[in-house]
């Protein structure tokens, strides 16, 4: 399967995991996480299996082989995520760490993929013993690779002495608009809820024309971040149902194939008439195992088919316990103005009528590079004030920062 093929798969299994967690919200509230981490660890896991336990994960992730998975982060890790901060881009991190116990060695096969193709740093720990130190060592991991943003990532109590694996992901991404908001023009407006009440929220506005296309049921804005030198192009999306009420419809709309969301896109500039974007700020965690379950990947967790992992015995015994993930992002005003723009572009739109975005009811978002197509964060806002006061903390000047820390252990059975 080629690369592009690939990358569209991944696409459609993240839109579908965002899905997922959205509808099992018993009260829907922002959230935002990262797919590609968690498509991480599972292909990690889905490497050290076998059988109907690989069988299970490889379709969930819509690959053909462990060579296809391999294939797609091998290729797409150094090409998305090399930072992009010294050429004028965006300041990119993507980390992967993998702690074992010592007394269980790898398997060759699996040490290759772990350390040559997902270039996870591991360490030999002794769970047996030292489990609190273990996981006050991997918060740490996680807090340093996402610039102190993730804390805490493992749960009291996740660690204990019937650990034998731990894998872990850490993603950082932070970004400047290619044209600026200006702060002096954000002003409070009313934000409608899915409760049928409304508050008052700070928007930021622009006069600027606007990527935006006119859907079936959503408008789509594109926000693209500022690119320098570098060749790859970052955007962030926002998907706005036309119905107050239309959050989970909209998931549903945009899960529903492999291909819908690349034939949505919005890729020429229009005028724009009423023009208004919540500013927001959102921390979100959630033990993954449910959503997982749900989409149809169960062995891994009950027991069994975890065989290539470890040379031991003890393989036999191994499944996965938890699957933890935190992610934080905050979008604000700031940013870069572009240094060029396409008179012939601006001139031939300014014919097309006026088109509004508003977005003062629940939408949804994600931010993509666009030359690949890889999804990097997903995610969606119901109340853009909800919890301010329990997020992590502000980054000054940063229009969007994303953080995402992903953790799996895998104990013994009992």
């Amino acid at each position: 399967m080629d690369l592009r093929q690939l990358i569209t798969n991944q696409t459609h299994v993240s839109l579908k995991l965002a899905n997922h967690v959205a509808s099992t919200e018993a009260r829907p509230t922002n959230s935002v996480f990262s797919p590609l981490s968690l498509h991480v660890i599972l292909g990690l896991i889905a490497a050290g299996s076998s059988g109907s336990t690989r069988d299970e994960i490889l379709s969930v992730l819509g690959s053909n082989s462990i060579d296809d998975l391999n294939k797609l982060f091998s290729e797409t890790v150094p090409l998305v995520f090399a930072d992009g901060s010294t050429s004028g881009g965006p300041k990119l991190s993507f980390t992967n760490g993998v702690w074992v116990d010592q007394s269980l060695p790898f398997k060759p096969g699996f040490k290759r993929v772990v350390e040559d193709l997902y270039k996870a740093v591991s360490s030999q720990v002794d769970f047996l013993n030292n489990a609190d130190e273990v996981a006050s060592e991997v918060n740490s991991w996680a807090e340093k690779q996402t610039s102190g943003l993730i804390k805490d990532l493992l749960p009291p109590g996740s660690v204990n002495y019937m650990t034998r694996l731990i894998f872990a992901n850490a993603l950082y991404f932070k970004g400047e608009w290619n044209q600026k908001f200006d702060p002096m023009k954000t002003k409070k407006d009313a934000f409608h809820l899915l409760d049928g009440t409304s508050l008052k929220v700070p928007y930021m506005t622009s006069y600027e024309d606007q990527f935006i296309r006119t859907c079936d049921g959503f408008k789509v804005l594109r926000l693209p971040y500022k690119q320098g030198e570098d060749k790859r192009q970052f955007s962030m999306y926002f998907l706005l149902p036309v119905e107050k009420d239309g959050l989970l419809a909209l998931y549903e709309k945009v899960a529903s194939n492999p291909g819908f969301l690349n034939e949505h896109l919005p890729y020429e500039e229009v005028e724009v008439g009423d023009f208004r974007l919540p500013l927001f700020k959102i921390s979100f965690g959630f033990e993954a195992s449910q959503v997982l379950n749900a989409l149809g990947i169960n062995q891994a967790f009950s027991g069994g088919g975890l065989t290539e992992m470890v040379d031991s015995p003890e393989a036999e015994d191994l499944r996965v316990s938890s699957i933890f993930h935190k992610s934080f992002i905050e979008v604000n005003e700031e940013g870069t103005e572009a240094a060029a723009a396409s008179v012939s572009k601006m001139v031939l739109l300014c014919s097309r009528p006026e088109v509004d975005f508003v977005a003062d009811h629940p939408f949804m978002y994600l931010i993509r590079e666009d030359t690949t197509g890889v999804v990097l964060f997903v995610g969606h806002v119901v109340n853009p004030i909800e919890n301010q006061e329990n997020s992590s903390r502000t980054c000054p000047n940063v229009p969007c920062t994303c953080i995402s820390s992903m953790f799996c252990c895998l104990p013994l059975s009992t």
